[in-house]
């Protein structure tokens, strides 16, 4: 992948730093600043139970220790903007880096641009909605004493990359199933991965079966004295017990505890560290709680895009959220967005979802094809070219898989909305 080549060359110059801990903070304060806006009524006769579900869902650790990313703005050359043939033509690329937010924002209403939200920033090497998706997760594991993680993905998969990175910065082992065969030269997320965890390669017809696979696999990582666990029955449990931290003398003395993290990080608990992002961007400094906003993200597993609109929707902002489809048909994404959804509730145990979810007509989430169709993994001509143009022309890498999409989406979008109409806003 284009994206892995060059971060191979870039990103292990870095050492890998490690994230402290963020004691608890309150989110019933910011909610209070959200509910002195003007809210739909809907909202206000919740608030009392709102600001409750909002305290037990981000009143707790996180890995990152702020939900802070910088946000820079994208401009789009007025003589070379095209609505016709591929999607970025001939555009030419502007990179500001400090853009005016809130209500200086208005004044730019003439002008096409797009900003962008640059979580490839978080860390050397746990980047993107990969550090979201790991926010809650990472801490929790710590909190119910796991020893070893296991989880799987592609053979470039960022998301094990990011597992195994940020388990080796916390001491804790982590077992990566990565689908097909070893690579003659080992490169990119694979080479972060074989560097950091424990690799092991899986025949595609043995990894067509997920979780039969991880599970097996985690029954031989336990050994005769440890356990295994789901890291969604983690969650659920961590409402209705209080965690038990053991103090061993030496990591030898402790019985195993391996939880099984799905690929992706495609379940309930992933969806907090995005929530706690919504929180953050509606600042009214940034993107505020009344301005129509567009987020565009690239759809893998979609479960950024899912937590994003969740946060949407408990926030009650007007904004929504495009997901460029990449791996699977839009039946496909609307399963996962109502599977992700139907977990998330079953967690928490709270009917709150269900109250604002009463009335909308529609998936919370717009998943979009992308401009070109092709099968998942398959670069197009003149895309390499594409992003290089726009690495050399801003300085931010996006690759042709993933990132491009959104890139594109955000440009047709950017110049739809031009002159008074909806931010658009990428998430990378």
């Amino acid at each position: 992948m284009y994206t892995n080549r060059v971060a191979n060359g870039l990103q292990f110059e870095m050492y890998a730093m490690k994230f402290p801990r963020l004691p608890r903070i309150s989110a019933v304060a910011a909610m209070n600043e959200f509910h002195s806006g003007n809210c739909n009524q809907e909202i206000s006769m919740l608030k009392p139970r709102h600001e409750g579900f909002i305290s037990k869902l981000l009143d707790r650790r996180w890995m990152l220790f702020s939900p802070e990313t910088k946000i820079h703005q994208i401009m789009l050359s007025e003589k070379t903007v095209q609505n016709k043939g591929a999607p970025l033509g001939n555009t030419k690329f502007l990179n500001n880096a400090h853009p005016s937010l809130g209500d200086s924002m208005e004044r730019n209403n003439d002008d096409t641009f797009f900003y962008i939200l640059r979580d490839d920033l978080l860390h050397p090497l746990v980047n993107g909605n990969k550090a979201r998706k790991l926010d809650g997760l990472i801490p929790l594991a710590e909190d119910y004493s796991v020893t070893d993680m296991v989880t799987c993905g592609g053979c470039q998969s960022a998301h094990a990359a990011a597992v195994a990175v940020s388990c080796a910065e916390r001491g804790l082992n982590s077992h990566l199933l990565l689908r097909g065969e070893r690579p003659e030269i080992l490169t990119g997320y694979n080479l972060i991965s074989t560097m950091y965890g424990n690799v092991t390669y899986v025949p595609r017809s043995l990894y067509a079966k997920r979780d039969e696979m991880l599970q097996r696999h985690a029954e031989l990582v336990k050994g005769t004295n440890g356990s295994v666990v789901w890291f969604s029955d983690i969650f659920e449990a961590s409402f209705t017990t209080i965690p038990t931290k053991l103090n061993w003398e030496s990591s030898d003395d402790r019985p195993r505890k391996i939880a099984i993290v799905k690929e992706g990080a495609g379940d309930s608990l992933g969806l907090l560290g995005v929530i706690r992002l919504v929180q953050y961007l509606s600042q009214n400094h940034l993107f505020g709680k009344e301005r129509s906003t567009k987020i565009v993200v690239d759809a893998g597993t979609g479960t950024t895009a899912v937590g994003l609109a969740l946060g949407i929707l408990l926030f009650g902002l007007p904004w929504e959220v495009n997901a460029v489809m990449l791996a699977d048909t839009v039946d496909g994404y609307r399963n996962q967005e109502k599977q992700l959804i139907s977990d998330f509730k079953r967690c928490f145990n709270f009917d709150i979802i269900d109250e604002l979810l009463n009335g909308v007509e529609h998936a919370l989430v717009h998943w979009v094809e992308r401009s070109k169709r092709r099968k998942f993994g398959n670069v197009l001509k003149g895309e390499v070219e594409a992003c290089k143009r726009i690495a050399h022309q801003t300085g931010i890498l996006v690759d042709p898989v993933y990132t491009l999409a959104a890139w594109e989406e955000a440009s047709l979008l950017s110049q739809s909305e031009v002159k008074g109409g909806a931010k658009v806003v990428i998430a990378i």
